[in-house]
């Protein structure tokens, strides 16, 4: 009996021994995957307060917490076995649906810059005085919850790629752990970002000097913050969407494109010396909105027309 017992707690040491090194492995490459990610992270997070910004303060977090159960929803009942499935039987067809998803991304960011350059407005905003605000709110967190599966398609297949040598519930596991940290730091930021004047009014209140300067400094800084998110919120459709399109086209055996970008972004990096790495950046960026405005604007062009056509009839 004590042999037996002695035996069983080895073998129970094994086992935890073995979790704690598989733990391990998917805590490191799960932060791997995630940091190649990292780009497209830092766009869904300046993309997402656009859609919230347009409610009651009361409203704001609550909208939060649905887009990010959304997301959630995406990453790990949609993408993730969608991928892993993908990956293993039909590995050729996940560049395609990424491009499409690309396509949409193009075409959401050329609509944003329509209305940024006309001033017309797509769906309604709260300055429209909604009749419905139930109805209002589930139309923005559907358009939120929607371009984020584009966002968060872009990040799992970064992450699927990072780890496309490990077994498939190592995969699995990987993507997951990714997924749920990816959405806990994204929409998290996004609720600090969103309730920045709510901060900033309460500590202007305060009875310090130090508080009341920083609660004056946030109210004021917030208007320039959301403008600025909006902003890059705007180009990263583009560039995303464009690159997405670039990349897709690389691996499709239409490389031409592609290699004019890589071409240019290599000239810049070479010409700038030191910072070669952030204007090489900041090329393929430009360069891939550039092919976004262009994809987006047809696609626009296309669904204006279509709409025209249907009012007619």
């Amino acid at each position: 009996m004590p042999t037996g017992l002695v035996a069983l707690l080895d073998d129970v040491a094994v086992i935890a021994r073995t979790a704690a090194a598989s733990l391990d492995d998917v805590s490191a490459a799960a932060t791997k995957a995630g940091t190649k990610a990292a780009g497209v992270v830092i766009d869904d997070a300046a993309v997402t307060p656009s859609y919230v910004t347009d409610f009651t303060p009361d409203r704001e977090l609550p909208v939060i917490a649905r887009i990010a159960r959304g997301s959630l929803f995406n990453k790990l009942v949609i993408l993730l076995p969608v991928a892993l499935l993908l990956s293993a039987v039909l590995p050729g067809a996940i560049t395609p649906l990424l491009m499409a998803g690309g396509l949409f991304l193009c075409f959401e960011g050329a609509e944003k810059l329509l209305e940024k350059l006309t001033g017309q407005k797509h769906g309604q905003t709260l300055e429209d005085r909604p009749t419905d605000a139930t109805t209002f709110e589930n139309q923005r967190v559907s358009g939120a919850v929607r371009t984020d599966l584009i966002l968060s398609a872009e990040i799992m297949a970064i992450a699927l790629a990072e780890v496309a040598d490990k077994g498939i519930v190592l995969q699995a596991a990987i993507l997951a752990v990714v997924g749920i940290a990816i959405t806990v730091i994204v929409y998290g930021t996004v609720g600090l970002i969103v309730k920045m004047d709510d901060i900033g009014l309460r500590l202007a209140k305060g009875s310090s000097g130090a508080a009341r300067g920083m609660g004056t400094f946030l109210l004021r800084a917030m208007p320039v913050l959301l403008t600025f998110l909006s902003i890059i919120g705007t180009a990263a459709m583009l560039w995303v969407g464009g690159s997405i399109i670039l990349h897709g086209l690389e691996v499709l055996g239409m490389a031409g494109p592609a290699h004019v970008e890589h071409a240019a972004r290599h000239w810049v990096e070479q010409a700038t010396g030191p910072l070669g790495g952030i204007f090489g950046w900041l090329t393929h960026a430009v360069l891939s909105a550039l092919v976004g405005i262009v994809l987006g604007a047809i696609v626009a062009g296309i669904v204006h027309m279509v709409a025209r056509i249907r009012g007619a009839h």
